[in-house]
């Protein structure tokens, strides 16, 4: 099952901004990886207005994860494209997302 945490009201109407799509994957007992996912998650949605979070458990979506080029665990996608191959900090995070949305960090 995925565990999707949007932004703000949660809800897809937006003012014709487009979204960026976040994805870490990791796998099930990873405490690495649960204990950052709420600092990360609330480092990209103070970073980048319109937001989709996703939390995907690689087991359950092996076949997304070999798709993106995923071999190492935890990783974090944005936008479908391979961002980390670890997990970042949220400095990391903040700065890689900024760039991409063309804000300045």
């Amino acid at each position: 099952m995925h565990h999707y945490c949007g932004s703000g009201t949660g809800g897809r109407f937006d003012s014709g901004a487009v979204t960026m799509k976040i994805e870490i994957f990791y796998t099930p007992g990873c405490s690495e990886c649960i204990a950052a996912h709420a600092k990360l998650r609330t480092a990209a949605q103070e970073s980048v207005k319109d937001l989709e979070w996703r939390e995907l458990n690689v087991l359950d979506d092996l076949d997304y994860a070999v798709g993106l080029g995923i071999l190492t665990l935890p990783s974090v996608a944005v936008d479908g494209e391979l961002v980390f191959t670890s997990m970042p900090t949220v400095a990391q995070l903040r700065e890689a997302l900024m760039k991409r949305s063309g804000a300045n960090a």
